[in-house]
């Protein structure tokens, strides 16, 4: 009996053994079918990996590891939603801390909250079962038009290659571009500049033509011919910094304003409702005294300015179109309306959609004189 007993014991540690062995096992198994990537973020506004790729349903584990000495997340959004969710992002304002600067949306399918300096977080999801290209982006502020790479989603055959690009360390970076992807304009980025609003946008537009239009005041606040901006003090956290400018402005509005409605013709109440792409062009959307208004500005072909077109399809009174009294080197040129003075008048059918044409004079001589 006392032999049988300890023969029992041995044959249940046995398979203890084996259950534990077999478990163990398993565990690994579990744990190594996960693809993990890792990513860091480096200064500049960058991901040091902006293209890697994983199977539909595959486990992923992404570790980001900030080597920056700025704060940064990480969201992995819904194909082609990186825009409006970095949009929702600013939105969030004076909430945006509190929730690491994450909005709400079903845009956003997983994320890493803000991390500081030197800190890493992960997360780990199973990839979309529909092929396609994810994007991940920080939504901290200032960073989701320049801090990007995409996830693609693809087939198993294609997968084994991994495709990595690493982007230049800071001390490379002399005359590197500032972003790990070719920038073809028409791009944008919400700035601080001088001269407009915290709410401004900056758009730089092919022609080496860049304009800055405030999403505060709903209107253009200026233009310049050169190249784009220099946002290096803002990526470096400053508080008061603002981005620069890097050409010469040869248009500022100095009008109340430029869209005037009715006879009387009085300064309006305006509101911004945001803006889309419309044939790779920014299109803003806002309201004058409750009236939609969209406005496009794409350059003139010779380089020397640019035409805005408007349109305000529900209006039913005559409308101003109002320009600078003086001091400007700009010819103006209406795809409809009478001038009066610096005031173009349209009828309340012209004004539905009109295009203005702003050619600088000094632009249009040095393209005569080359």
């Amino acid at each position: 009996m006392h032999k049988d007993f300890w023969g029992y014991r041995e044959v249940i540690f046995m398979v203890l053994t084996l259950f534990s062995m077999t478990a163990i096992t398993y565990a690994q198994d579990q744990d190594n079918s996960i693809r993990t990537i890792y990513i860091k973020a480096i200064p500049g506004l960058k991901y040091d990996v902006v293209k890697f790729n994983v199977k539909p349903g595959e486990k992923v584990r992404i570790v980001l590891t900030n080597k920056d000495e700025m704060s940064h997340n990480l969201l992995i959004t819904k194909p082609g939603a990186r825009e409006k969710v970095v949009e929702a992002a600013l939105a969030l304002a004076e909430k945006g801390p509190a929730m690491n600067f994450i909005p709400k949306l079903p845009d956003v399918l997983w994320s890493i909250p803000v991390i500081s300096p030197d800190e890493s977080k992960s997360v780990t999801f199973t990839a979309p079962n529909k092929p396609g290209t994810y994007p991940y982006v920080c939504t901290y502020p200032g960073h989701g038009y320049m801090m990007f790479g995409e996830m693609r989603v693809i087939e198993e055959k294609i997968v084994q290659v991994v495709e990595k690009k690493k982007v230049p360390e800071r001390d490379t970076l002399v005359d590197v571009p500032p972003h790990p992807y070719e920038m073809k304009a028409p791009y944008w980025y919400r700035v601080f500049v001088e001269g407009a609003s915290p709410a401004a946008i900056a758009v730089h537009l092919p022609g080496e033509i860049s304009y800055c239009w405030d999403a505060a005041v709903c209107k253009l606040r200026f233009a310049w011919k050169g190249d784009f901006i220099d946002n290096s003090d803002l990526w470096k956290g400053h508080f008061d910094a603002s981005a620069k400018v890097l050409g010469d402005i040869f248009y500022r509005d100095n009008t109340e304003y430029p869209l005037l409605i009715g006879e009387n013709a009085t300064v309006p109440k305006v509101s911004y409702k945001g803006y889309r792409i419309v044939d790779q062009y920014p299109e803003f959307h806002y309201t004058i005294n409750d009236l939609d208004v969209y406005e496009r500005i794409h350059p003139n072909e010779n380089g020397t300015g640019f035409s805005r077109t408007f349109r305000i399809p529900d209006i039913r009174e005559s409308l101003w179109f109002v320009v600078n009294l003086e001091n400007e080197a700009v010819f103006y040129e209406a795809s409809a309306g009478e001038w009066s003075g610096n005031r173009l008048l349209l009828s309340a059918d012209e004004a539905k959609e009109f295009t203005v044409k702003m050619t600088n004079f000094h632009l249009q001589f040095q393209k005569k004189k080359n």
